[in-house]
C-alpha cells in the first residue's frame, strides 16, 4: 500500500488513481496519520455487503405475506416430526430428571 500526504495526493490526484486503478491502495495522511485510502473500483465493488440482514428480511416478509396475515398461523405447515405429543413431553421430563 502507497502513502501519501493528502497534500500531495490533491495536487498529483490522476498519478494516485492510476496507481489504484493497477490495484494498490493508496493511504491518504493528516499529519502521518491515516484519514482515507484511494482504492479501485473492483476492490470497492468486492468489499461491499450483497444483501443485508433486513434486504433479506423483507424480501422475506413480501413473499410470505399471508402467514404473517394470519395471526392463528394456520397456513403454517409444521412436520410431523416436529408435534408437541406425550413422547416429546416423556423425552423432556427425562432430560430434566422429572420422569
Amino acid at each position: 500500500m502507497q502513502r501519501t500526504p493528502i497534500y500531495d495526493a490533491r495536487n498529483n490526484l490522476s498519478h494516485f488513481i492510476k496507481i489504484a486503478e493497477g490495484g494498490e491502495p493508496v493511504e491518504l495522511t493528516r499529519h502521518d496519520k491515516p484519514v482515507a485510502v484511494i482504492v479501485s473500483w473492483n476492490d470497492w465493488e468486492a468489499t461491499k455487503p450483497q444483501n443485508s440482514f433486513m434486504d433479506w428480511y423483507f424480501k422475506f416478509r413480501k413473499e410470505n405475506k399471508d402467514l404473517f396475515e394470519d395471526p392463528t398461523w394456520e397456513g403454517l405447515v409444521i412436520p410431523k416430526d416436529e408435534y408437541l405429543d406425550e413422547e416429546y413431553n416423556k423425552r423432556i421430563d427425562a432430560m430434566w430428571g422429572e420422569a
